[in-house]
């Protein structure tokens, strides 16, 4: 992309003149590999580059994994300075469980922490159902999570709670409950059980 500077106006990008912002030479972008070139591979979202990379198990499974994570909106050339702190987040995520995917029968080698801030910001009700698929895969390779969150799928599906409170900000910071979510439901004294508990009703009654 090229930048115009505009006087007395915000600055414009336009797409590049040679490669109609494509990255590459002509000669680059004349070859082709299952009818496209990169350039149009680059545009392919994640849903569909699932299909597009399935010989290839490699990046076939990073795919997934990104899909997975409720980004299969994203382009495989995505400007990382157009992601929003949560993608950034997940992303960083999928390249983790990339590396640690253990092998059949083989105990995974090393455990990590992994802090993560509301990852669920901005997900469809079935993405964040997949991403708690994803976190269940960190935990079950000896990894730990600790998710700072107020989606009640993500808390019904915690370990362990801890409830924060009472208030925001300089009235805040006690622990007001903590334990499993059945344990943290029963807690009267807490806003987020109460909350809870008629969450995990609703949910049994489904």
């Amino acid at each position: 992309m090229r930048r115009i500077e505009m006087n007395f106006l915000p600055d414009v990008t336009v797409p590049c003149e040679s490669c109609h912002g494509q990255r590459f030479t002509p000669e680059t972008l004349a070859v082709r590999w299952r009818g496209r070139s990169i350039g149009e591979v680059l545009q392919m979202d994640i849903e569909s580059a699932v299909d597009f990379f399935a010989a290839h198990s490699k990046i076939h499974h990073a795919l997934e994994l990104l899909r997975d994570t409720g980004l299969g909106y994203l382009t495989l050339g995505q400007p990382s300075p157009t992601l929003s702190g949560g993608e950034a987040q997940r992303i960083k995520l999928v390249t983790e469980l990339t590396k640690a995917r253990p092998s059949v029968g083989r105990v995974p080698q090393g455990q990590t922490l992994y802090i993560l801030d509301e990852p669920t910001v901005g997900l469809h009700m079935a993405d964040v159902e997949r991403l708690i698929g994803v976190l269940h895969r960190l935990v079950d390779m000896g990894h730990s999570v600790v998710v700072i969150e107020h989606d009640l799928d993500i808390l019904a599906e915690a370990d362990w709670l801890i409830d924060l409170g009472p208030e925001g900000g300089q009235a805040g910071g006690a622990i007001v409950a903590q334990g499993t979510p059945e344990q943290v439901a029963r807690n009267r004294d807490s806003r987020t059980g109460e909350i809870l508990a008629e969450f995990l009703s609703a949910r049994q009654c489904l």
